[in-house]
């Protein structure tokens, strides 16, 4: 089990530094006061192995506890839990600019100057600081820079939290748009199953639905467009550190076209070496009418 402290100044990222951190795995706590750091180690101990990787954001906001950290770590060590100390700082110019831009008050001058409560808080972190596996300064990282930084550091190789992750969801449009597509296809104007009488009651999951939707010259020069803005999309999403992309096909009622072409389209993902999953939403919708369900 490890155990990583995350502290530092306060506007220095500390908040986008933890949401990598469980982008990765890490189990996180916001503010958790260190007297409290021994019996949360029993804790997670105990959990067999189900909370292996820790992530604690311990700042000045503990007020008066905060001075039981190093208590708290001589414990750790002597208990053989693995620890390192993950510290974030930045210029006094760029944290000030960040304050006025938040309108947040500085813990450590909540009614004056706040240069005089970053002050403060540096001359109190001093010691941590020195202490500090890792030290970034980022007073020049945009946050994706942060993310990328994070990530070489405590990411561990193998592990499918790092991967992007494409899901594809079939939909019907009568059942509204799922709320969370980031981009959203309607094929609503390819030739429609539903109106072939032996087609009507099977979905795009069955062969001759499949046949029948991608036989057509129209749906296999959609299908080429497709992939191809896809494959413009993916690595621009993956280099701005989107870690997940939901992709949403849209037909009547959520049964025949949209099922076979997200079908299509999660196969071509899969053999492109992509994580992918596929969600049919609404495939079995228009049969829970009357009491009668397939």
């Amino acid at each position: 089990m490890k155990f990583l402290i995350v502290t530092g100044l306060s506007g220095a990222g500390k908040t986008e530094a933890v949401r990598c951190l469980e982008d990765i795995g890490y189990f996180c706590i916001d503010n958790m006061p260190p007297t409290l750091i021994p019996k949360f180690a029993e804790a997670c101990f105990k959990t067999d192995g189900k909370i292996d990787r820790v992530a604690l954001v311990i700042d000045i906001r503990g007020g008066e506890f905060f001075g039981d950290l190093f208590e708290s770590l001589v414990y750790l060590k002597e208990h053989q839990y693995k620890y390192e100390i993950l510290y974030l700082e930045a210029s006094d110019e760029v944290l000030v600019k960040r304050y006025k831009e938040s309108r947040r008050k500085h813990p450590l001058s909540p009614d004056g100057r706040v240069v005089n409560g970053i002050h403060k808080e540096r001359q109190l972190l001093k010691d941590v600081r020195q202490r500090a596996d890792h030290v970034i300064d980022t007073s020049r990282l945009k946050p994706k820079e942060l993310k990328d930084e994070i990530f070489k550091i405590y990411s561990e190789e193998g592990r499918v939290e790092n991967e992007f992750a494409v899901t594809v969801v079939s939909f019907g449009f009568k059942y509204g748009i799922p709320v969370d597509s980031d981009l959203v296809f309607d094929v609503r104007f390819l030739p429609n199953p539903f109106y072939i009488p032996e087609l009507k009651e099977l979905s795009g999951n069955d062969s001759s639905v499949r046949e029948y939707v991608m036989g057509h010259n129209v749906t296999k020069e959609f299908i080429a467009k497709l992939s191809d803005m896809l494959d413009f999309l993916i690595p621009s999403y993956i280099a701005e550190g989107k870690r997940q992309l939901i992709v949403s096909i849209g037909c009547t009622g959520g049964r025949h076209r949209s099922v076979a072409i997200a079908n299509d389209l999660f196969e071509k993902m899969r053999s492109a070496g992509l994580r992918v999953n596929i969600d049919h939403r609404d495939i079995t919708e228009d049969i829970h009418r009357g009491g009668k369900k397939l």
